[in-house]
């Protein structure tokens, strides 16, 4: 049996039966939990997400910027996180202007881990172009490789459950700065979105253990990077997207192999 559901934790413990090699043996094992959390902008609920319950002040920020809710990190004037019987609220103070303008857009989101588009209104909202990226630096290929192997040990969730994906900001040396896990890929994306807008930004790039849905290649080229590496595979649209905005899209990507999908110029090979 499960145990009680906390609302404000990552991961909880079950009770399981585990059978291997033909023997039956009852042990513990650790799960990621999924917990709706809601976002609220000057007390006017927009969305509703099902996510991690840890970094949620990187996430209400980084959402917010990824879905152009903010312009910048200053027009979010304070979060305050709420736990509730049902989930978690985050309380976003928004500058008056953003407000009104989202009031204009204001839509319902049931957002879910697998579904980035939820909800949307019309085309219009859903399908949001990133301006085309003005930053043209390069990286060695050897960063990219030094960046993935890197990035396992710092997947704390990952390594205690096998549930999460994580986003992993690396450094054009490829060391890496800054990782966040979430259940939901566009989830650890917003939340390290949000981390990095706190912060003077080396030039990088990001690393994601998921496949380059769309969504990821918008929210990564929104925040103003230019190469996005992936583990998995892209989407025919992303890869257009990624070409139109300037955005260096890797997928497939191993330590001895990976696919290079736009922009191949932005990659130094040896």
């Amino acid at each position: 049996m499960a145990n009680a559901q906390v609302l404000d934790v990552p991961l909880s413990t079950v009770t399981v039966l585990q059978w291997c090699e033909g023997k039956l043996k009852q042990t513990q094992d650790c799960l990621a939990e999924e917990t709706p959390v809601a976002l609220i902008y000057n007390g006017i609920s927009h969305a509703v997400m099902l996510a991690t319950a840890q970094d949620l002040e990187d996430f209400a920020l980084g959402f917010s910027l990824s879905e152009g809710i903010v312009h910048n990190a200053s027009e979010l004037y304070g979060i305050e996180v709420q736990v509730q019987s049902n989930g978690i609220e985050l309380h976003c103070d928004i500058a008056s202007e953003r407000f009104a303008q989202l009031k204009e857009r204001r839509r319902t989101l049931a957002g879910k881990t697998g579904c980035g588009l939820c909800g949307a209104e019309n085309l219009a909202q859903a399908m949001r172009y990133p301006e085309p990226l003005a930053m043209q630096n390069k990286v060695e290929v050897s960063s990219i490789i030094k960046g993935l192997r890197a990035i396992q040990s710092w997947q704390s969730l990952q390594q205690k459950t096998g549930a999460t994906h994580a986003s992993a900001y690396v450094l054009a040396d490829g060391t890496v700065s800054i990782v966040r896990e979430d259940v939901g890929r566009h989830n650890a994306l917003d939340k390290l979105v949000g981390a990095l807008a706190k912060i003077k930004r080396e030039a990088g790039f990001v690393v994601t253990t998921s496949r380059a849905s769309f969504e990821m290649v918008q929210k990564t080229a929104s925040a103003g990077i230019s190469l996005l590496v992936a583990v998995s595979a892209p989407t025919g649209l992303a890869v257009r997207v990624a070409e139109q905005s300037g955005l260096t899209l890797v997928g497939f990507a191993r330590d001895n192999r990976h696919v290079v999908y736009s922009n191949s110029e932005r990659i130094l090979y040896q």
